[in-house]
């Protein structure tokens, strides 16, 4: 299967969600037998790859990364997240591979990639004639974008998002029309475009998980009364959870003694600001690694109202045994049972009452996590992962 895949940038390194899956993806592709070539932005942290190279039998074909404004994606007929890629390079570079095929299938790596989609199907105009068509989705980005706009509390703001949910939402409904296979990262994602397209061929592919496994770790009462969330806060959906969560959370948290820690890469300017308003939180900010700030931790949290998806972050938390508490309808697409594996909570005041309630039961603690990893252990697996996307794609 020689195979055209587009996507954001180089995900190396794989610090968020995205590149996680991204390339996981790729890799599981290759490992698979594809003949892989990628087309993206470079990144400027991601130096010892350039454009043409040949990495481990995989191509890559890198623009310079120079993403383009917010104020060109203001008024481009595309979304902020696919227009940031609609460079003078990366369409020259596509096109140049386009003209090289054949190819046998193209891959639209989520819909950051969809900047592509004109110039590939003016390419084959005829869909009898063309590669087949996958749309590796990484959200259901319809709804989620257009929850997180009517969530923003700021006026302005809220319009602009709005704005950008349209065309995120016109965009998507173009790739799945067009594309012969479409994955969801969920099951609840997968239902949501069958309920707009019945006729489509959708596939559920959850993240694979490459970390340590078997790790042993006892919870004590010498570990710090610390519960952490970790992650990248880029995006605003990720800022707005986070800001939420930690004005109900850190007063309770201060009041009984417990720290919260929170561990991920964000705008400076945004983590100085929740730092002159928090007492019993930290932010530290970027980190080289995160399994030393898990294992002094006695709990992680999945606060998120707002975003939606599969959180990778859930499966560095369960192979890595710390007990999970999260918000209801938080961490689709893992086998956790509430109560069993998983404690979940209806909104950020029940979930940080919550936390209080349980980081002093170590025993409690010990349970959850060893029961989260026994549910897991042997269902993350990315070979599988690129197994069952080759596997879909030949029976097109």
């Amino acid at each position: 299967m020689r195979c055209l895949w587009l996507t954001l940038a180089d995900p190396e390194p794989r610090h968020n969600g995205q590149y996680i899956y991204s390339g996981g993806l790729i890799d599981a592709m290759e490992q698979g037998g594809a003949q892989m070539h990628v087309l993206g932005l470079a990144r400027p942290e991601s130096p010892q790859r350039v454009n043409g190279a040949d990495d481990d039998g995989i191509h890559w074909w890198l623009s310079d990364h120079r993403p383009r404004s917010n104020l060109q994606s203001l008024v481009s007929t595309l979304p902020h997240i696919a227009d940031r890629s609609w460079t003078p390079g990366l369409r020259q570079l596509l096109e140049s591979r386009l003209q090289e095929g054949p190819w046998d299938t193209i891959v639209f790596d989520g819909i950051s990639a969809g900047w592509a989609l004109d110039q590939v199907l003016n390419r084959f105009p005829k869909r009898s004639r063309r590669p087949k068509l996958v749309y590796v989705s990484h959200n259901h980005e319809a709804s989620l974008r257009r929850e997180v706009a009517n969530h923003h509390e700021d006026f302005l703001k809220r319009q602009v998002l709005r704005y950008d949910s349209l065309k995120a939402a016109r965009l998507e409904h173009r790739l799945v029309d067009a594309s012969d296979l479409v994955t969801a990262i969920t099951e609840d994602d997968a239902h949501q475009y069958l309920a707009r397209r019945p006729d489509r061929r959708v596939e559920v592919l959850t993240p694979g998980y490459a970390g340590d496994h078997g790790i042993s770790r006892r919870i004590t009462n010498a570990t710090p009364r610390r519960a952490v969330i970790i992650g990248s806060f880029d995006w605003i959906a990720k800022r707005m959870n986070l800001e939420q969560f930690v004005a109900v959370a850190d007063p309770l948290f201060a009041a009984h003694g417990a720290e919260l820690q929170v561990i991920g890469s964000a705008e400076e300017s945004f983590l100085n600001r929740m730092r002159r308003n928090a007492s019993a939180t930290q932010f530290t900010g970027p980190v080289d690694g995160v399994l030393d700030f898990m294992r002094d931790a006695r709990i992680a949290l999945v606060a998120e109202r707002h975003g939606g998806g599969f959180k990778l972050k859930v499966l560095d938390y369960i192979f890595n045994r710390m007990p999970i508490l999260a918000l209801s309808g938080s961490v689709a697409g893992v086998p956790l049972r509430h109560e069993d594996s998983i404690l979940l909570y209806e909104d950020y005041e029940a979930l940080a009452r919550g936390v209080l309630q349980v980081i002093d039961d170590c025993d409690r603690l010990n349970q959850l996590q060893d029961r989260a990893y026994a549910a897991c252990r042997d269902q993350f697996d990315w070979t599988s992962r690129g197994e069952r996307l080759m596997s879909a794609v030949a029976t097109l």
